[in-house]
């Protein structure tokens, strides 16, 4: 029986070995019959690397794709599209489907509030129908590109010594030797990385970044306007996975000394087979050749993995080309050290957001909340005023081109800034005319100390003037992230004249790793008690003032705080003053000269009061 056993198993080997020997054969005659996929001719196996052998049928992968993409884009123009030019060999592709849609545009202008003048991002229209199907092409290879960059190590990026990564543009230029072209003479690239773990779940993310409104007030700080001009793709299976949008944006540091950068882009949301979520931008000024921008996007954007918990990890990758010579010389070591703009500045505000939302949502009051607030309801419309007036502040505080500033050099000084607006017809603004100013300069003292020292209601009565050295007290008390210094207040002013009524004040304080805030606005006692029972918030007054703090640069420098660049902190402060309650008033000089003195009055106070606690 075992003999037999042998001679079965035996006889099962030779047939299965004949088989392989046949497929073999197969695989040989397949071989030796091999064309090139690009000139049809015969390939030259022994000369090609498997590699390169792989990269040539990706590249038809590829063309694959792009084709079933303009497919879509063809129902626009309604005729057959003509071939373009052969994307990069080098470039993977993964299959795609879109399903097709046309939305009117979507605005996210959250600083639309102080009108706007004939500038770039509004003067730019839609796609035209022939410009989409190269904007299909541009989105494809700018997700590939933006995947690489994301997950490739050395050579590609190599670490500095303070932890951060650089890009090594010759080692960037063989790898994607094609993209959206050279860079243009007068630019100089910025390139940054970072990744982050954040307390959100990954499809709220991707909700966040596909929707402009919710973009833009996540991003408040860095984005001062944007708009959706145009939908080429919806996304399929209800979600955004395959979504296509044409948009326009502004991007800014919190200070009128740095010039902001307007971008017109496509952004593009795919899901990937190992269920990471991509979204990326890449800039169409080759789609439109006409147009004149200081600054345009390489493909950067994030990766989003869902983790356990509700949790996401991002890796975020900024690419951008820049004109930076109109840059004050005060902020030149942030803007070099890649703080302003870099990936570093969006990780930090999208994780500091996200604890914040995560914070609005909660079900029950923390015991650190002070008990003024009765309700979960009273604390999320408390919480909603916040955002409001944080959102304000942030997009009025930068060089929008929307925004006509004024330097006020006929008063000696050349640092302060004012300009005017009218308020009418809005339950969310006092009606009149609102006399905006601000100023930004160099402290030599860190900015941690700074925030501490100026969200801290027992020090106010040190710089702020309008407090008129009443005791502050704090009445309600929301914490809305891990840090202790990111949270909302409504303090209450006792002035020190028994004349005079007492002031409510609403404030958030926000910090992160590279920048922090501080923002207030007076309340009205009777509107505050409908929001604190629960009320709508958007029919409270608001007019923000506040302060924006950000690092001089990366802080290396260990002897001492000395100079721009060494250690210390940028400090802008701006107010919003109601000059007349008639909107159709003229403004008077006399308005402007105390505005320029009370701006003026507080940075000294504030340089005197920390110095001499510094010391």
């Amino acid at each position: 029986m075992k003999a037999q056993h042998e001679r079965h198993e035996n006889a099962v080997l030779k047939a299965e070995n004949e088989k392989l020997c046949a497929e073999n054969m197969r695989y040989k005659e397949a071989l030796g019959n091999a064309s090139c996929p690009n000139c049809g001719g015969p390939a030259a196996l022994g000369e090609m690397s498997f590699d390169e052998q792989h990269l040539r049928i990706e590249n038809v992968r590829l063309r694959e794709e792009i084709d079933r993409l303009s497919g879509i884009a063809a129902k626009y123009v309604g005729k057959p599209l003509s071939s373009y030019s052969q994307l990069p060999t080098h470039v993977p592709s993964r299959s795609l489907d879109l399903g097709a849609g046309n939305f009117g545009a979507q605005s996210g202008f959250v600083g639309e509030m102080y009108g706007g003048s004939n500038d770039l991002l509004r003067s730019i229209s839609g796609p035209t129908e022939a410009d989409k199907p190269m904007i299909v092409e541009l989105a494809v290879a700018a997700m590939e590109e933006l995947i690489r960059m994301a997950q490739g190590g050395e050579p590609l990026w190599f670490a500095c010594d303070n932890s951060a990564e650089i890009l090594n543009e010759e080692e960037y230029l063989r790898t994607f030797p094609r993209g959206i072209g050279p860079k243009p003479l007068g630019l100089k690239s910025e390139a940054s990385r970072e990744s982050v773990v954040v307390i959100m779940n990954h499809i709220n993310l991707v909700e966040i970044l596909m929707d402009v409104k919710r973009w833009s007030s996540v991003f408040c700080g860095i984005v001062s306007r944007a708009m959706t001009l145009d939908v080429l793709s919806t996304g399929v299976a209800g979600n955004y996975n395959g979504a296509l949008q044409v948009m326009t944006a502004e991007f800014q540091v919190p200070s009128p000394l740095v010039p902001t950068r307007e971008n017109y882009f496509v952004r593009y949301c795919k899901q990937h087979v190992d269920g990471i979520w991509a979204v990326v931008d890449v800039s169409l000024d080759n789609v439109r050749p006409s147009l004149i921008s200081r600054s345009r996007r390489r493909p950067s954007g994030c990766l989003i993995q869902e983790l356990p918990n509700g949790y996401s990890k991002v890796v975020w990758v900024e690419h951008v080309e820049v004109d930076d010579r109109a840059v004050h010389s005060m902020y030149r070591p942030l803007l070099n050290s890649g703080l302003a703009f870099g990936a570093k500045r969006w990780v930090a505000t999208l994780d500091r957001q996200c604890e914040r939302l995560a914070s609005s949502m909660a079900s029950n009051i923390p015991a650190g909340d002070l008990c003024v607030i009765t309700s979960t309801e009273g604390r999320k419309s408390m919480l909603k005023l916040a955002e409001r007036m944080v959102m304000s502040f942030c997009t009025g505080v930068g060089a929008s081109t929307a925004h006509a500033w004024t330097t006020l050099s006929a008063t000696g000084s050349d640092d302060v800034r004012v300009m005017t607006r009218k308020s009418m017809d809005d339950p969310g603004r006092p009606p009149g005319i609102v006399l905006s100013a601000a100023t930004s300069f160099w402290i030599p003292v860190p900015a941690k100390r700074i925030f501490d020292f100026l969200r801290n209601e027992n020090s106010r009565r040190e710089w702020d003037i309008l407090s008129n050295g009443g005791l502050v007290q704090e009445m309600a008390h929301i914490a809305n992230g891990s840090n202790p210094g990111n949270c909302v207040s409504l303090l209450r002013v006792n002035s020190a004249n028994s004349s005079q009524s007492n002031m409510l004040i609403l404030q958030e304080s926000c910090t992160d790793s590279i920048g922090s805030y501080v923002i207030y606005a007076p309340v009205d006692i009777v509107a505050m008690n409908v929001v604190l029972s629960g009320g709508d918030p958007d029919y409270v007054a608001l007019l923000p003032s506040g302060f924006a703090i950000l690092p001089d640069g990366p802080g290396l420098n260990g002897g001492g705080i000395h100079e721009v660049g060494s250690g210390g902190s940028l400090l802008t402060v701006a107010f919003q003053i109601l000059v007349d309650s008639v909107p159709s008033a003229k403004l008077s000089l006399g308005s402007v000269a105390t505005v320029n003195s009370l701006i003026k009055c507080t940075v000294e106070r504030i340089k005197s009061a920390v110095m001499c606690e510094n010391s």
